[in-house]
């Protein structure tokens, strides 16, 4: 018999860097609204879904950077979302920069969190292969700090049983590498999640700038064929803060094929 789930891809315009997080939680909310007037059983957001994303500029003030980070989900301003998805009966996945105590040091990470239809979360993974450089690049015209404001994931890749089959998480630049596909294949996972924010323009190799769309949608449908899978891609668009973001959001197939 064959087991069907609806998924959204909810593609994100720019989010300014001086929105509240209160706007940028109503604009995913309208998403899900509309997700589920579409029959959507699930609605997949972008990466760090609820800021600007703050790795392209640099931070020297801890308390400016903090302001980005979620110390608990779901926060006070976020609690909506899980509500709207038990009372519209849709799941959802929700990429978010988070800060942790753990050992007495204070972590932070690029994380998504996988919720079911009654507004549990069932699932987090922590970005694991983290771009992009540890100092800031001042000759660059935009930047990727990453490796400077995120620790590397400690979760691992991790499968869950949700929506009639087995799901699977990761975030943006996991996609580049065939481990990402191949450890949650060998756990299983049915359909991956994932979301990102990839700009247009690489400042290091502005001479690969070309290949960008190429490059994005190799990686995950070689993924999904290899590894027979479904992956629900889902990014920002339009240009944010000086920095040109790909989109291209997809739904691929575990054929490969771009559905």
């Amino acid at each position: 018999m064959p087991r069907i789930v609806t998924v959204a891809a909810a593609q994100s315009g720019p989010v300014s860097r001086n929105a509240s997080r209160k706007d940028t939680v109503e604009r995913l909310l309208t998403m899900m609204r509309i997700a589920h007037r579409q029959g959507s059983d699930l609605v997949v957001f972008t990466e760090c879904a609820l800021t600007a994303f703050f790795p392209h500029w640099y931070m020297d003030d801890p308390r400016e950077l903090d302001q980005y980070f979620e110390l608990e989900m779901p926060s006070q301003t976020t609690q909506v979302l899980f509500e709207e998805a038990a009372r519209l009966k849709i799941g959802f996945q929700l990429g978010y920069a988070e800060q942790v105590g753990q050992d007495g040091t204070v972590r932070n990470y690029n994380s998504s969190i996988l919720v079911n239809k009654t507004g549990q979360v069932v699932g987090k993974f922590r970005k694991i292969h983290l771009p992009g450089y540890h100092q800031n690049q001042t000759h660059h015209p935009f930047q990727n700090l990453e490796k400077c404001y995120f620790d590397i994931g400690d979760l691992g890749f991790q499968t869950w049983r949700l929506f009639g089959g087995v799901v699977g998480m990761c975030i943006c630049n996991d996609r580049r590498w065939p481990e990402t596909y191949r450890v949650l294949g060998l756990r299983g996972a049915e359909l991956i999640l994932l979301g990102y924010n990839t700009p247009c323009h690489n400042p290091q190799f502005p001479e690969m700038d070309s290949l960008v769309p190429f490059h994005n949608l190799l990686c995950m449908q070689s993924g999904a064929y290899q590894n027979g899978t479904w992956v629900v891609a889902v990014a920002k668009a339009g240009k944010e803060e000086g920095v040109t973001q790909l989109g291209q959001s997809c739904i691929i197939a575990p054929s490969g094929e771009v559905v």
